[in-house]
């Protein structure tokens, strides 16, 4: 995702594996509270709002569910808790805001990262809820409603020995890592190469994976130099790991919006842009952001909601 995570539709797959040898740099989380203590703000500060409501589509009305992919390997924002099943994360917290406002149950399903986009295009779910950055190439293809806004951040190995930076040349020759599919795999670390061999140094020696953790795993083996991916998931990433990696020190490169995506022309549009600035206005958004470390900078305010 930048950014946050960020991909065109054929973004690739990222797949945290949690196996019982412990072989992620993410383990489980520490909350076990599951569904029932995420739904604790949502249910102490949210109400049905009928304005919102009423600009729901009959077949989502009646049904009374809203159907919401994530990839759930990408912490705070979506993953699983301890007993391997129950997502957790930012995004199922406020996708179950979202619904409240609209009087409806959240149906949080697990997908492959690269699948959701499609999946909406194709009606299999009602919106996408995984840290997408909204780019202008994504929303060729769906529309988005703006909750955060983020950029990409560096993981380095602690203290970052190698003075290892984003901006500037620091990068030159080095192996960095980025999940497949990513802007960061597909557009950043060309960017970055192109900049160290047109001032006469050698290029990055990218080193993409099909996971997140898989990224992780070769910072923390010392197999690459940094991993470049959104840097609030880096950041609680690394507290997750126990130190093993660290966000490296700096601003966030190329902040962009981070929303909801949607089909196209969806009708739930008006509905979700509504629901989500009630949300956004109310206790209920600080309590989220508290909860999964999203710093004030990264917040946005409810009349950035609706993007012209």
């Amino acid at each position: 995702m930048h950014t946050f995570r960020k991909s065109l539709l054929t973004a690739g797959v990222l797949t945290l594996t949690i196996v019982a040898a412990g072989c992620t740099t993410v383990p489980a989380s520490p909350q076990a509270g599951g569904q029932a203590e995420l739904a604790s703000p949502v249910a102490a500060t949210l109400t049905v709002n009928d304005k919102a409501r009423a600009l729901l589509p009959t077949t989502i009305r009646e049904a009374g569910v809203l159907k919401i992919a994530s990839d759930p390997t990408y912490p705070p924002f979506e993953y699983f808790d301890t007993d391997n099943k129950t997502m957790i994360g930012w995004d199922v917290d406020m996708g179950n805001a979202i619904a409240a406002v609209l009087g409806l149950k959240a149906d949080h399903v697990p997908a492959t990262f690269d699948t959701i986009l499609p999946g909406l295009t194709s009606h299999k779910y009602d919106l996408g809820m995984s840290a997408f950055s909204v780019t202008p190439e994504r929303a060729k293809a769906v529309d988005f409603v703006p909750y955060l806004d983020n950029g990409t951040g560096l993981a380095v190995a602690p203290k970052n020995p190698l003075k290892l930076a984003i901006e500037g040349l620091t990068l030159c020759g080095q192996k960095v890592a980025a999940q497949k599919g990513s802007i960061q795999s597909m557009d950043l670390i060309p960017q970055l190469s192109k900049k160290c061999t047109d001032a006469g140094k050698p290029a990055l020696e990218a080193q993409n994976f099909p996971t997140q953790t898989d990224a992780n795993l070769a910072l923390t083996s010392g197999r690459v130099s940094g991993v470049l991916a959104d840097s609030v998931s880096l950041a609680y990433q690394g507290k997750l790991a126990d130190g093993r990696f660290e966000l490296g020190a700096g601003a966030d490169f190329d902040p962009l919006p981070t929303g909801t995506a949607l089909n196209k022309g969806s009708e739930l549009l008006p509905a979700i842009q509504e629901a989500t600035r009630l949300v956004v206005e109310s206790p209920a958004f600080a309590e989220i952001n508290a909860k999964w470390g999203i710093p004030a900078a990264a917040t946005i305010s409810a009349n950035k909601i609706v993007q012209k």
